[in-house]
């Protein structure tokens, strides 16, 4: 009955996170099938894909200021029309060019609506409530990526109705939240970079969150064609995504959990070796139903690995340094969403479909070397007790302030807490010892 109450405040945002989600999800796999229908090699696909991503790291700096220009429910009624007309727009200009130009756009108004979404999550709960809000969000989430997946079995995506339903999807997310009546929340700005001073003292957290975008870039956008080349149809490929994005909301938290109890970076260093091991050997599966198996897995495996290197460097951030320096990780987890499919795209032109598991399994090989590497060779700083592992998604740095601000201050009130002096004097000493 309490979740209940806890959720009457926001089910409109709620409903229209659902909707979004179910269009985004959609259309993402769609393009990638469509585009294998109409001819574009791999590595032109990639080019796609990561237009996406170029956008959605350049909307993270333009969404707060449309908002605050524009207000929220206008904001969001304007980029959810740019997002739902560039669903339409893929099937009237098919070629490479104007899809790269509409994927950046698309993904430069998706990020706002995030934004918009985020915001106003934040601003209805007392600080007390945001994290179980958070977890409520992160399950529409997941789920909503995961059915969309399925939609893909209403129709071929050689065919008009499931561009218009993600159109119909994305515009129907506005429904929800234009008819609510609740007052709409100030936006907070964007945080300053650390970057530069997180590179020095948290090298494998950093490592850790641009390299998982690395990994997972290359999984949403090529895991498609990978899966038609090697003979699964639409039903096939849906099933693929949808239990990887099951296996990532399965385990995400048991794992995370887990690491909250034990040495993180160990936690991660493991993952990211069975992740490896999961991606080299999801080619030779013997049948479809155990690639399904490893699918999942792999999925829960790798969908840790960003939100583990965020708590990773919590463990080693001061209360006030904490959004700013998740915001950070975030834009390096989707500069490497960026590369990803470049990447994988043309090492798959090269080699064929497989190269993409084989380009998978080499990002998350080199990252558990560099982890090993450290573990053996330098003494990471943890700062009073562990922070709380939350599971995560890439989103806009607005959903940051949910998930820290009732839990992660109150552990740096531990009595082993180092004063910054005494804190920047270890630092340098550990970096000397290094080098």
């Amino acid at each position: 009955m309490h979740s209940l109450a806890l959720l009457r405040p926001i089910q409109a945002i709620l409903w229209g996170v659902a909707l979004l989600l179910l269009g985004n999800g959609l259309i993402n796999t769609l393009l990638t099938l469509r585009g294998v229908s109409e001819g574009f090699s791999s590595f032109i696909l990639g080019l796609i894909m990561s237009s996406f991503f170029v956008g959605f790291i350049c909307g993270t700096w333009v969404s707060p200021l449309l908002i605050k220009r524009m207000g929220h429910i206008r904001t969001f009624a304007f980029c959810a029309s740019l997002c739902a007309s560039s669903a339409l727009l893929h099937i009237i200009f098919i070629d490479a060019f104007s899809w790269m130009l509409l994927r950046f756009i698309y993904g430069l108004a998706f990020v706002t609506l995030m934004t918009v979404i985020e915001s106003w999550l934040n601003s209805q709960a007392a600080p007390h409530e945001r994290g179980r809000i958070f977890a409520f969000y992160m399950v529409v989430n997941l789920g909503a990526l995961a059915v969309a997946q399925q939609m893909l079995r209403l129709d071929s995506p050689d065919n008009f109705l499931l561009f218009a339903l993600v159109s119909i999807l994305i515009c129907s997310a506005l429904l929800p939240l234009a008819m609510t009546r609740r007052a709409q929340p100030t936006i907070s700005d964007h945080p300053k970079s650390s970057l530069k001073s997180l590179m020095h003292f948290a090298p494998l957290a950093v490592a850790a969150s641009a390299m998982s975008g690395l990994a997972m870039g290359a999984f949403w956008s090529m895991t498609p064609i990978y899966a038609a080349e090697i003979g699964f149809d639409t039903g096939g490929i849906a099933m693929i995504m949808s239990v990887a994005i099951l296996g990532g909301a399965a385990l995400q938290i048991p794992i995370g959990r887990f690491s909250d109890k034990y040495d993180r970076p160990r936690v991660l260093t493991g993952v990211l070796i069975l992740a490896a091991i999961i991606a080299a050997i999801i080619p030779i599966a013997p049948t479809q139903t155990i690639m399904y198996g490893l699918y999942f897995l792999w999925g829960g495996l790798a969908f840790a690995i960003y939100p583990l290197a965020v708590a990773m460097l919590i463990d080693q951030l001061h209360p006030d340094e904490i959004v700013s320096g998740s915001s950070d990780m975030l834009v390096l987890h989707g500069i490497g969403c960026v590369f990803a499919p470049m990447l994988s795209g043309g090492i798959m032109t090269l080699v064929g479909g497989f190269g993409l598991q084989i380009y998978i399994a080499v990002v998350l090989a080199s990252l558990a070397a560099f982890a090993l590497y450290r573990r053996r060779h330098v003494i990471d700083l943890v700062f009073g007790k562990p922070a709380h592992f939350e599971p995560m998604v890439q989103t806009s740095d607005q959903a940051l302030n949910m998930m820290f601000d009732d839990k992660q201050p109150d552990l740096f009130d531990a009595p082993d807490f180092y004063a910054e002096e005494e804190r920047q004097r270890i630092i340098k000493t550990l970096q000397k010892n290094a080098a």
